[in-house]
């Protein structure tokens, strides 16, 4: 009976899941769809979890119950480790192929598990599993702050959005100075998939 659907867009505080966030919610109010947003973070200045809700088309309620997520757009592995239990059976991970250090690395008190390793771990379910190189491909738009507009490039083949819908989005949601790149980032990330 659900008739939403559902993105969860999870990274660390600084990595721009809010504005990857504002920009989808935008280019649901470009083509007159519904849409319902929540976000939850803990730390985010400090490096922790942020995740956001993006409910296309859904009526009831902001967030996204575990094992319903239709989309998961993770800015690194670890963050899609972290809140793969969102994602339905059949969903979608759409990843950036890096590994941000927890701070409790320095301190001693983990080790960082290799992209090998993680990478095997978010492939071992049902979910189908797109890997970008967001950093590196924003690295070439002109900013490798950029990498969360490629990984919603990177999306734009599986949500339910028009991709001018989504290109007038970025424009719109992004500071003036950076849409030049901003939108070639996009563009890249749409080719990349």
């Amino acid at each position: 009976m659900k008739k939403s659907f559902d993105v969860l867009i999870v990274g660390i505080g600084g990595q721009g899941t809010i504005l990857a966030s504002n920009v989808l919610g935008d280019a649901c109010v470009i083509e007159g769809r519904h849409v319902r947003g929540a976000e939850t973070h803990g730390m985010s200045q400090r490096g922790g979890s942020v995740e956001t809700h993006i409910r296309i088309d859904g009526k009831f309620g902001s967030l996204i119950a575990p094992g319903t997520a239709d989309l998961l757009i993770a800015f690194d592995v670890l963050e899609a480790v972290r809140y793969r239990h969102f994602l339905k059976p059949d969903g979608v991970m759409i990843v950036n192929r890096e590994i941000v250090v927890p701070t409790s690395v320095f301190s001693g008190k983990q080790q960082v598990p290799t992209i090998d390793d993680v990478e095997a771990k978010l492939k071992a379910g049902s979910a189908k599993v797109i890997l970008v190189d967001a950093t590196g491909i924003a690295a070439k738009a002109g900013n490798p702050l950029a990498a969360n507009i490629v990984l919603l490039g990177a999306a734009s083949h599986i949500l339910p959005l028009a991709v001018e819908s989504l290109s007038e989005a970025v424009s719109r949601n992004v500071p003036p100075k950076t849409v030049q790149i901003n939108e070639k980032a996009f563009n890249l990330g749409n080719e990349a998939v």
